[in-house]
């Protein structure tokens, strides 16, 4: 047999990294009770969709007992192909952090407490002060006389999880409204 000098020293690697784990082996009874303390044993997998930006990245949410134990990036999805951005990534304490708040909550003007109110009553208050905000500051003509039926107190900021449906139905009840600031959250 001829032996080179390269053979010889890929051998004695191949030989080296064996004797080394060696004594790791392969064991199926310490793979599975490392794997029955995970904290997603036994939960279910969900696929979601991250609701940061407009590229939509698919999340693997593991549900135990009605609550989110873990995430991460769905390794099928073809746009991420399992990757989270830092935002993406955060998920699951965004979800799971004690302080997110799950009911509307109102401050009145100069005062330091914020009330718990209901929905019905935060939207109606919603519908108050953009009427309110729009009577008051409606302008029919510039100061050019030029007739623009506008008010330019009030913004919109859209978000990147409405379809385009969505976003063509709130764009028309804006402009309807005479709103003219009007941006999307999609592309920052």
């Amino acid at each position: 047999m001829d032996l080179t000098r390269r053979d010889f020293l890929m051998l004695c690697g191949i030989g080296f990294a064996g004797i080394a784990l060696a004594p790791i082996g392969y064991a199926k009874e310490l793979i599975t009770d490392h794997a029955d303390g995970l904290k997603i044993s036994g939960a279910k997998e969900v696929i979601t969709v991250c609701p940061f930006c407009s590229v939509s990245c698919h999340i693997i949410a593991h549900v135990k007992d009605g609550k989110i134990v873990s995430t991460e990036g769905d390794p099928d999805y073809p746009i991420n192909e399992g990757a989270l951005c830092a935002k993406g990534a955060a998920m699951l304490n965004m979800v799971n952090c004690d302080h997110r708040v799950y009911k509307p909550m109102y401050r009145a003007p100069y005062s330091d407490k914020w009330e718990e109110k209901s929905w019905d009553w935060m939207f109606g208050r919603l519908a108050e002060v953009i009427k309110e905000t729009r009577d008051a500051t409606f302008k029919i003509k510039n100061d050019a006389g030029i007739e623009v039926n506008r008010t330019e107190s009030i913004f919109w900021q859209g978000s990147s999880q409405m379809d385009n449906e969505e976003c063509a139905l709130v764009h028309q009840g804006l402009r309807g409204m005479g709103v003219v600031y009007v941006d999307h959250q999609a592309r920052i």
